[in-house]
């Protein structure tokens, strides 16, 4: 599969592009889509990976039985997405970029059409003239550092139309590793593309985390990439710790390096205004009998220090996510983990076992800790929670069967760096 990169020197401000779908024209002032023509530069907008073909275009809009995308060249910035779709007793789920979910499961049941909204960070690998963010091999063809806004269909109802705005609005960075980025191939998911679901129309969330990064790894350019973005009072989450462990020798350690650039990116964040939030590691599924083992030894602890020295925000992931897994039991645990029978997916000929990287209910599981854990703080980014958020205890648990997200159309068995 070939994905398609555009450089684009164009300013986000003040864009606004409508595309109207279907066999005939309902907004005069839309570019219209009559034909599911496959994204190419030279038009920058089309139906993208390969998936033009499962399109079917109906009297007021498409349709489509397995999932399709919808790219848009695009500059940098935030942006609002508007999408109608229509079609009783139809049920739609609408991702972007790189699987982040923002439309789980629209259940339709009148003939009456419906609009979602909801607020898309795009970036790039470019921070500034001559520099960029070193993208590991496996992220050069990612969705999220494209030069496209991309937009995923899964569903059976009717896509009218689609509108496509430049939004002010506030930022929320993710800086973390594998359990935090936006995973782009299922069946790997990451509590980072769910928690999008979870909040209003009036933040973005740009996930910049990386799979395999550690703190020291991440004060590479990845750390200038977010400064370079970051307004006063964005906010920055940090979680760090699977793959600090295993820096070995001098001056490493939790009280050590970990300790000290945690401090730095701190600092950092707010000299430009911003507001960092500290979240400990998500637990690796170790249970010794009934009881999780502890495996992140001193850095979740050092991590509590540093919070409290700095003043900032903490939510303890590391206790609610032990809750959780014991809550569920060694076995029942499993279906939050990669854990799957060989060919359960295309091309799958071995069985995947990960302890440590989420499936698709396990992700979603550990978004909605973390949204417990900022209701119960008194940092500012509790009011971007949306109103129908569910509450959630960490100690009771749903169970694997309530949560049905329909699977993404890109796969891979090979799993993320870090562990």
């Amino acid at each position: 599969m070939v994905f398609l990169s555009l450089q684009i020197n164009v300013q986000a401000q003040q864009i606004k592009k409508v595309f109207d779908f279907g066999q005939e024209q309902h907004l005069p002032e839309a570019t219209y889509v009559g034909t599911a023509l496959p994204f190419n530069s030279d038009m920058r907008y089309g139906f993208d990976f390969g998936t033009a073909y499962r399109v079917a275009m109906q009297e007021q809009g498409f349709t489509a039985g397995i999932p399709v995308y919808f790219s848009v060249a695009l500059p940098e910035g935030n942006y609002k997405v508007t999408v109608t779709l229509s079609g009783k007793n139809t049920e739609m789920t609408v991702k972007a970029e790189s699987k982040r979910l923002f439309i789980p499961q629209e259940q339709i049941t009148t003939k009456d059409e419906v609009t979602q909204s909801f607020i898309v960070s795009a970036f790039n690998p470019i921070i500034e003239t001559g520099k960029k963010v070193k993208l590991k091999d496996r992220e050069l063809v990612k969705l999220d550092w494209d030069h496209k806004l991309t937009l995923e269909f899964l569903g059976t109802s009717t896509v009218q139309s689609v509108t496509i705005e430049s939004a002010d609005a506030r930022t929320l960075f993710l800086v973390g590793d594998s359990t935090v980025t936006d995973q782009d191939l299922e069946p790997w998911a990451s509590w980072g593309q769910f928690i999008t679901a979870y909040l209003n129309e009036e933040i973005a969330v740009a996930n910049q985390a990386s799979s395999g990064a550690s703190l020291a790894s991440f004060r590479g350019s990845r750390i200038d990439k977010v400064l370079s973005q970051l307004k006063a009072d964005d906010f920055v989450i940090i979680e760090f710790g699977h793959n600090d462990e295993k820096i070995k020798g001098e001056g490493g350690g939790a009280y050590g390096l970990y300790t000290e650039i945690m401090t730095d990116f701190i600092q950092r964040i707010k000299e430009k205004g911003g507001i960092p939030i500290l979240i400990t590691p998500t637990q690796r599924r170790a249970f010794d009998g009934k009881e999780l083992a502890p495996t992140h030894g001193e850095f979740p602890d050092a991590m509590r220090k540093v919070a409290k020295k700095e003043a900032v925000t903490l939510i303890d992931l590391t206790k609610m996510t032990t809750k959780m897994y014991e809550s569920w039991g060694p076995q029942l645990s499993r279906k939050a983990f990669v854990q799957y029978a060989a060919n359960m997916f295309p091309g799958q000929s071995d069985e995947l076992e990960d302890n440590t990287h989420f499936s698709n209910f396990g992700a979603n599981e550990v978004a909605l800790a973390v949204v417990s854990g900022l209701r119960a703080s008194d940092s500012e980014l509790k009011n971007y929670i949306a109103e129908d958020t569910p509450k959630y205890n960490p100690k009771r648990p749903n169970s694997p069967e309530t949560y049905t997200i329909p699977f993404s159309s890109l796969f891979e068995a090979l799993k993320p760096d870090g562990n």
